[in-house]
């Protein structure tokens, strides 16, 4: 199962250190509690909006940015584990099948 919040987690931790700023740099930026933000940072704990977004502004990083990069990685989980990301895609039809259309 894909777990939203542990591949939240690595983004946020990834740009943190790509940044190279620490957890306590990014908790007194972020208004933040330090062991609150590493619990995030390593899936054990949710971020609300106001938090996620308090984050990303401390790292001068848009939110739009992180979901984006969030969702590239669960769709590659998702492809790996077999699930198929985008159920309004409709199955292949078995050839032979016959269509037929009025016109």
């Amino acid at each position: 199962m894909v777990l939203f919040r542990r591949l939240l987690g690595e983004v946020l931790r990834g740009a943190r250190m790509q940044r190279g700023m620490t957890l306590r740099e990014l908790s007194a930026d972020a208004r933040v509690s330090l062991g609150y933000i590493s619990e995030i940072e390593r899936g054990q704990k949710e971020a609300s909006s106001e938090l996620l977004a308090s984050l990303c502004q401390a790292m001068d990083l848009p939110l739009s940015d992180v979901l984006r990069e969030v969702a590239d990685a669960v769709a590659l989980e998702e492809i790996a584990a077999g699930v198929v990301a985008d159920a309004s895609i409709a199955p292949a039809r078995p050839s032979g099948d016959v269509v037929a259309s009025a016109a």
